[in-house]
């Protein structure tokens, strides 16, 4: 399953192929809503990953992929992981060896979302969230249903009419899937998604520049016309905008993960990230026992995602009492997903 932000399990905010083909299979649907707890930013996957903006999320049918046999019991063997140039240890799967600090961040993720999770109070199931944060996890879950023939088709998935959400299901149906299904979730550091959001959205859609960037002018900027383009948006005044938003009815591509993708409410089997994504892509392959043919897709090569040099540079270019605003709405993000606050003390700055 994947949360919604237009990305594949490939890149936030800018959808790759998928790796071969899928067998079509009934399954749910979740689309696009805004309004809760995390959903998770979707985007297009049809093997089942979804990367959204910022962060993915999709559910496996065990069996489902052609060739592909029930989840195994215990560890596969080596020669099942070999393809993928990982090969399991005694004890379960293995990521690439020397990747301690990975090991190190993908336990403080579970330990902190174990923690925040039981508290008195957090949700254990989609149906103890209100209403309308519901119904925004369930429209951006997808679910492996066999749309496209081949995962080498050259365009943006999300973008595909066909794709299954769990909101398309029925309450029976959607409990079975969250119950039975392997659902994993891509992450990514909170304001390198929103930089690559903003950049994607104001710099390149003409959808998102009217809707979105002409109001944030007229709110934000001194002097602006009756009816601006909005395709001028600065940084800091995209900033202001989310300061004054709700996180809740935020749009789905700067909508914070954890309303996003609920995941007290949704326990995903596996949370990759976006700095290490074929990598973790590989390793969801594993995990479903997906034939060799079915891969993590190569990134188009037109696809330029945001650098760490780009974003401290737009941080510091921003007022500080700005940040300090905007951090509080993905404070949740960053701990639950073990990333570190940005640097930008006026040494770090300077550099």
């Amino acid at each position: 399953m994947f949360p919604r932000p237009l990305t594949p399990l490939a890149a936030p905010n800018g959808a790759e192929p998928l790796g071969r083909a899928l067998r079509r299979a009934p399954l749910g649907r979740a689309r696009t809503g805004l309004g809760g707890p995390p959903l998770l930013l979707p985007s297009m996957l049809m093997f089942g990953v979804i990367v959204a903006s910022s962060g993915l999320l999709l559910m496996i049918e065990r069996g489902i992929l052609v060739e592909m046999k029930p989840l195994p019991l215990h560890p596969p063997s080596r020669e099942g992981a070999a393809w993928r140039g990982t090969v399991p240890k005694s004890g379960g799967l293995s990521l690439d060896s020397g990747d301690s600090d990975l090991q190190v961040r993908q336990d403080v993720r579970n330990r902190t979302l174990r923690a925040v999770c039981g508290q008195p109070g957090m949700p254990r199931d989609p149906w103890d969230l209100p209403v309308g944060q519901r119904r925004t996890l369930l429209r951006h879950i997808l679910v492996l249903a066999g749309v496209l023939d081949s995962v080498d088709v050259r365009l943006k998935m999300d973008h595909h009419s066909d794709l299954v959400f769990l909101a398309d299901l029925r309450p029976e149906e959607i409990r079975y899937r969250l119950q039975h299904y392997f659902k994993f979730l891509f992450v990514r550091d909170p304001l390198e998604r929103l930089l690559s959001a903003y950049r994607n959205k104001f710099g390149e859609i003409r959808e998102y520049q009217q809707r979105y960037g002409a109001e944030i002018v007229k709110r934000y900027r001194a002097g602006a016309g009756p009816s601006p383009a909005g395709d001028d948006v600065t940084f800091p005044e995209f900033l202001r905008y989310l300061v004054d938003e709700d996180p809740e009815r935020m749009n789905e591509h700067w909508m914070p993960v954890y309303h996003l993708c609920q995941p007290c409410a949704v326990r995903y089997d596996f949370v990759g990230s976006y700095e290490r994504l074929e990598a973790d892509a590989n390793q969801v392959l594993e995990r479903v026992r997906a034939p060799p043919h079915v891969r993590f897709p190569a990134r188009q090569a037109w696809y330029r995602p945001a650098s760490p040099e780009s974003l401290h540079y737009h941080l510091c270019s921003a007022p500080w009492s700005l940040l300090q605003d905007v951090l509080p709405k993905y404070i949740l993000d960053f701990s639950l997903f073990a990333y570190p606050l940005p640097n930008v003390t006026r040494e770090a700055c300077h550099q």
